[in-house]
């Protein structure tokens, strides 16, 4: 979605998400990417979404279980809402309305293509379907750089 389709849609983001985030309780525990003793037990995302991104979760959980799930990396978060510009960008990240969310950013960095991501091997093809099925893109998939971003489509 351009800019203008997103404010159209999810409204004119601001830097505390005020009027338009919710918090939505994770089925599974999960370790902050860059610090793996910080555990996340709860995810602030833009409310028109928030329904979609705990499917998407709660799917993925009875797919892998959560020993796969750590086993896999799926439990790094990355983050969701973050009221920013996209790297390397003028235009807002989606992260500023909270409509994405990162997913092991170490694994799978945001210029890294399918030849090295982690995202990119058939083991997770399963998660990635998961998010499509509820509505959102990879841009891994999409693109083949930033294997780690989910954002809903539209």
């Amino acid at each position: 979605m351009t800019t203008k389709e997103t404010i159209a849609k999810y409204g004119k983001p601001n830097v505390i998400g005020e009027g338009y985030l919710v918090t939505i309780l994770l089925p599974y525990p999960m370790r902050l990417a860059w610090d793996n003793d910080t555990i996340v037990t709860k995810v602030r995302c833009h409310k028109l979404i928030s329904g979609r991104l705990l499917a998407v979760f709660n799917e993925i959980h009875r797919v892998y279980g959560y020993a796969k799930i750590k086993e896999l990396g799926i439990d790094l978060f990355g983050g969701c809402f973050n009221y920013r510009k996209k790297q390397g960008g003028t235009s807002l990240s989606m992260h500023a309305w909270g409509i994405a969310v990162d997913l092991d950013p170490v694994r799978n960095q945001l210029k890294e293509t399918s030849k090295t991501a982690r995202f990119a091997r058939p083991e997770y093809k399963a998660m990635i379907d998961i998010f499509y099925k509820h509505g959102f893109i990879s841009l891994g998939r999409e693109k083949n750089y930033d294997w780690m971003h989910f954002e809903i489509k539209e």
